[in-house]
């Protein structure tokens, strides 16, 4: 697709930020009857009417048809490709059992959806996902999104925060505060909530290599508003193995990073039983182009390995699955998301309850968050991503998700304005109040089209996780670079049908007009003096702390690393006694090395 020239994503610049890591950080490291009906076929009725044919030397040539251009019709495959049939009937469906496939909702297999309700007994959770400049500005844009009904927080960190390093460090100059908030201290998580109080609101954290540190402060400020550590609710991702397939912040190996996964497992089922110890996610690899199958497979191939590692632990099952939660992109192919929705929900029900034996429900429940999808926001007639995101969060409805994030229709052009911001927010409104679809449970189940989608999308993933487990695991698949290499054929595939004009992007390859985009959309843009304040109050904090405390909690870092006992507690003491996110990383790079991508073409 055509990228407008000067517009950079956070791909660009973790991107530039890893070239900068290069450069100055050392690396260490078939029967076609159905059984519940029959469709009998008669041929029709034929009227007897004699033909009249013209001796063939009276007949006139027929003229000749103008040539004309074929009018584009509709696809026959999905957005993943998958082939579609013009018509579904009971026939697709003769092996469906309804029980044992479909059943009904708040009971496994938890097709139509986890709780049997749904949103008659709750709405989903309405998330927007914000962060950018400073804490203070992101305590006011959080502000307003609660004044204007979001009934949930979701934090975007920067990325010097979601790769280890304080602000002030050079690696990150110019890069505080672009894509999400800059947090390096206890003092920037209590400003970034100043006001919220924790033990109401629900807040879900995306962040990964540094989860650890990062949840430890958000307990930190909680407990010094007087909030029960047993009592706060949320999600913290935690969900380091898409960052070696999809995403790339990571800092530490493979094994050492599953470590801190497990810890900050074993952490919460101990001490915060509210909060969601990880969020697997799909998003991130579906946005770096897998199809629907891939993005199943993956992400919950990717829960398989969190499980063992949980097990390994010496954790049990029943403990540890119902706080993990899933993160799933919600894309513009509406039948096949909602069919993806329901079948991560069935096979996830499935792989729980035989391969590890669970036996309470809730740990056979996936719960997701869904996320409409950014890589589909174009730069070019932003406004037509209003009807994108409007599509893909009613598939998100559709397919039962807990709670959604709504993209803002400038966010293709830089980070959205509040304007854009609150329409985002008001589809999801819209959806909820009027357009009537939360009214009754799966109102999508029994379609012929929708159930034959579920069934071929969930086959399609267990075809891909056998393969993964012939590999010897996810972990191994990653390292392999197969995962990576499976997701970039799928997104090359997709490139190419654009590019060909055999996939319509509306505004980008059809349809489009000749205007000036920047001159008609003003996205926000963030003040480099803010990056300068950001560091000036870093250095106050060190300069105004107790060194030799500080020395001693991060000693106790490194030691309990090199120990292989649970890091999180230390972690905890260790921001408390005012260490910095930077200080505390460092301190576990010296122990565990960091990680270095191995190259290919």
């Amino acid at each position: 697709m055509e990228a407008l020239p000067g517009l950079e994503g956070e791909s660009t610049r973790r991107d530039t930020l890893r070239i900068r890591e290069s450069r100055l950080v050392p690396a260490r490291r078939r029967g076609r009857e159905a059984a519940c009906c029959r469709i009998t076929f008669r041929p029709p009725r034929t009227i007897g009417i004699r033909r009249v044919v013209a001796p063939a030397k009276s007949r006139k040539p027929r003229p000749k048809s103008p040539p004309s251009r074929r009018e584009p019709t509709a696809g026959s495959r999905t957005l993943s490709g998958v082939p579609l049939k013009l018509l579904y009937t009971p026939i697709d469906l003769k092996d469906l059992e309804y029980v044992r496939d479909i059943g009904f909702p708040g009971e496994v297999p938890f097709t139509r959806g986890v709780y049997p309700t749904m949103y008659r007994g709750r709405l989903w959770t309405m998330r927007q996902y914000a962060g950018f400049g400073s804490a203070e500005a992101s305590n006011a844009r959080y502000r307003y999104l609660l004044s204007q009904g979001t009934t949930g927080l979701s934090v975007a960190f920067d990325l010097p925060t979601q790769m280890g390093y304080d602000s002030d460090d050079p690696i990150t100059r110019g890069e505080v505060g672009k894509v999400g908030v800059p947090i390096a201290t206890i003092d920037d998580m209590a400003a970034l909530f100043r006001g919220l109080p924790l033990e109401r609101v629900s807040t879900s954290m995306t962040i990964n290599a540094t989860a650890a540190i990062l949840l430890a402060m958000y307990v930190a400020v909680a407990e010094a508003q007087g909030a029960a550590r047993k009592g706060l609710r949320g999600t913290v991702q935690n969900d380091i193995l898409k960052e070696y397939i999809a995403r790339s912040t990571y800092i530490y190996p493979p094994e050492p990073s599953l470590r801190l996964v497990a810890d900050i497992f074993e952490f919460c089922a101990r001490g915060m039983p509210k909060w969601n110890a990880i969020s697997v996610s799909g998003y991130h690899i579906r946005e770096a182009g897998a199809t629907a199958v891939q993005e199943v497979a993956f992400t919950l191939a990717n829960g398989i390995a969190y499980v063992e590692a949980a097990l390994a632990r010496g954790l049990q099952v029943d403990a540890v699955a119902p706080q993990i939660s899933f993160f799933f992109c919600a894309q513009t192919d509406l039948l096949e998301e909602v069919a993806k929705f329901r079948a991560a929900r069935r096979l996830w029900a499935r792989i729980m309850a035989d391969r590890f034996r669970a036996k309470n429900p809730e740990s056979m429940a996936l719960r997701f968050h869904a996320q409409t999808a950014g890589v589909s926001l174009t730069a070019q007639q932003p406004e037509n991503n209003v009807v994108r995101v409007a599509v893909q969060a009613l598939a998100a409805v559709l397919g039962g998700a807990q709670s959604l994030h709504t993209n803002s229709m400038d966010e293709a052009l830089g980070l959205p304005s509040e304007k854009a911001v609150r329409l985002a927010l008001r589809t999801q409104q819209w959806l909820a109040h009027e357009s009537g679809v939360g009214n009754t449970v799966d109102p999508a189940a029994g379609a012929f089209a929708v159930e034959a989608l579920t069934r071929d999308i969930e086959e399609g993933a267990v075809t891909l996780i056998d393969r993964i487990d012939g590999m010897g695991g996810m972990l191994r698949a990653i390292e392999s670079g197969w995962v990576q290499r499976e997701i970039a054929d799928s997104a090359y595939r997709f490139q190419r049908a654009v590019e060909a004009g055999e996939r319509t992007i509306v505004g980008v390859n059809r349809f489009r007009t000749e205007e000036d985009v920047r001159a008609m959309w003003r996205p926000q843009r963030i003040d480099p003096k803010l990056e300068r304040e950001q560091v000036a109050r870093l250095k106050a904090f060190r300069k105004a702390r107790d060194g030799k405390a500080v020395a001693k909690a991060l000693a106790g870092v490194k030691g309990t690393a090199a120990r292989e006992r649970n890091l999180v507690p230390v972690i905890l003491d260790a921001v408390k006694a005012h260490a910095t996110l930077g200080e505390i990383a460092g301190a576990m790079r010296e122990i565990f090395g960091t990680f270095r991508a191995r190259s290919e073409v």
